[in-house]
């Protein structure tokens, strides 16, 4: 295992209240986070703990701890594999996020190779669906052949089309990245930074990357900013 460097936001899942209450489950995944973490030069960010199911598929510390991972550029680090991989959606989910994620007990799932793995569980886990899919394409075949008129115009999109996706695709990341510093830039409001440059001068001293990950804040990017949001 590479030594880990850089800046990390934890996430641990317990099962019950009662489980997130009494510590119980999470101080052992607390110890192997630090252990897969042990050496190099690494910071600590943000930690989430979320008390659910493992069936249910909303967690919202999950999507606060992404949301934190990509404010600050980091990667997400989760105690056990099986912590997140019980559903499709939940792996669709951290493929969606563009957040790097590593597994304390999996050190040597990480980076790209991480990200191919986990794309490789979401095609076994599909498979099922894949098949039935199959099977509705074919009972389509068979309509059609009955003279059942089925779907409608496929022809290629439009360049002018093509071009307002993209521009759409655009600025929903920027949207993205807005959402996700908007609640550091309203709790720095609130402790007293009240122009765009004392906003700008915070994020630069608290280390919080800009959107395109280089550079220091600035007033224009700040109202930039604000207006998203």
């Amino acid at each position: 295992m590479a030594t880990n460097t850089g800046k990390f936001v934890c996430y641990y899942r317990v099962s019950t209240a009662r489980q997130g209450k009494s510590g119980l489950g999470l101080d052992a995944q607390r110890a192997a986070v630090a252990a897969y973490l042990n050496g190099g030069n690494w910071q600590i960010v943000e930690e989430f703990t979320e008390v659910e199911s493992g069936r249910n598929s909303d967690r919202p510390a999950l999507e606060r701890a992404l949301a934190a991972a990509r404010l600050h550029r980091a990667a997400l680090v989760v105690s056990k594999m099986d912590r997140l991989t019980r559903s499709v959606p939940f792996l669709n989910r951290l493929l969606e996020a563009g957040v790097d994620v590593r597994f304390a007990d999996l050190p040597q799932i990480e980076g790209a190779t991480g990200r191919f793995m986990v794309q490789m569980m979401v095609s076994v886990a599909e498979l099922e669906a894949g098949m039935i899919s199959k099977r509705t394409k074919d009972a389509l075949a068979q309509a059609k052949k009955r003279g059942v008129v089925l779907g409608g115009y496929r022809g290629a999109m439009p360049t002018a089309k093509m071009r307002a996706r993209s521009t759409a695709v655009v600025q929903q990341r920027a949207d993205a990245r807005a959402a996700d510093i908007a609640p550091t830039i309203r709790k720095l409001q609130a402790d007293g930074a009240t122009s765009l440059r004392a906003i700008a001068a915070r994020l630069n001293g608290a280390g919080i990357p800009t959107a395109r990950g280089a550079g220091t804040w600035s007033a224009v990017q700040v109202a930039r900013i604000l207006e998203r949001i």
